[in-house]
C-alpha cells in the first residue's frame, strides 16, 4: 500500500500497523509522535493501529543534540 510520510510516499505491506512503521523508519517507537490525517494517535492505539493507502502521516521523533 502506499501513503505519505512525512510529504514523502511511502510503500508498506499490506496490514501494517503504525508502530511496525516507526519501528521500520525510526527504528524505535521511544521519542516518538505521531499524527494520521491531521489527528494525534495516542501511543497507546499504536500497536492496533492499521494503516491504509492514501493516509498521510506526520512522524516527529525527538534526538538527543546540540
Amino acid at each position: 500500500m502506499r501513503l505519505e510520510v512525512n510529504g514523502t510516499a511511502r510503500d508498506l505491506d499490506d496490514g501494517t500497523t503504525l508502530a511496525a512503521m516507526i519501528e521500520q523508519l525510526a527504528g524505535s517507537t521511544r521519542g516518538s509522535a505521531v499524527v494520521v490525517d491531521g489527528e494525534v494517535v495516542p501511543r497507546s492505539e499504536w500497536r492496533d493501529y492499521p494503516l491504509r493507502p492514501g493516509q498521510t502521516v506526520e512522524l516527529i521523533t525527538a534526538v538527543q543534540g546540540g
